[in-house]
């Protein structure tokens, strides 16, 4: 499991509604070439999204879900199906301020092709940094 924080200076209502909208993420998140969601919640809210991603050696198209139980404190997602990946596991946490937000984002996967470890813990780690600096450029405007 590879993590990493960002800091982001904007409300944390305007980084919430950022993660909630999964739909949107490729309008602001280059890793994330496309999203469908497939079913959601009384809220609106995803609670399984196909996603085609593309991180570099990782490249794939997947279907996750989404557990919204700790929200907004928390979002975590699971791979219910892929490709290339057999795991994708993940956490994001959001604390802070209205003016100072800190979003943690874990990231676990794993692939049905052999791949050694440091190459895999690399690649889950530049996609969570690329992100972490994405949402926070989109959330400071």
């Amino acid at each position: 499991m590879s993590k990493n924080s960002i800091e982001i200076e904007a409300p944390i209502a305007v980084v919430s509604e950022l993660l909630v909208n999964v739909e949107g993420y490729p309008t602001w998140s280059t890793g994330i070439k496309s999203v469908t969601v497939d079913e959601k919640d009384g809220s609106g809210r995803a609670l399984k999204a196909t996603s085609s991603i593309d991180a570099g050696v990782m490249k794939d198209k997947v279907t996750l879900d989404y557990d919204w139980s700790k929200f907004p404190n928390e979002i975590q997602f699971s791979l219910d199906d892929a490709n290339l990946l057999t795991e994708m596991d993940g956490k994001i946490t959001i604390s802070g301020s209205d003016d100072e937000v800190v979003v943690e984002y874990e990231l676990k996967v794993a692939l049905s092709l052999p791949v050694p470890a440091p190459m895999r813990e690399k690649t889950e780690l530049a996609t969570i940094d690329l992100f972490l600096k994405q949402l926070k450029e989109k959330a400071e405007g």
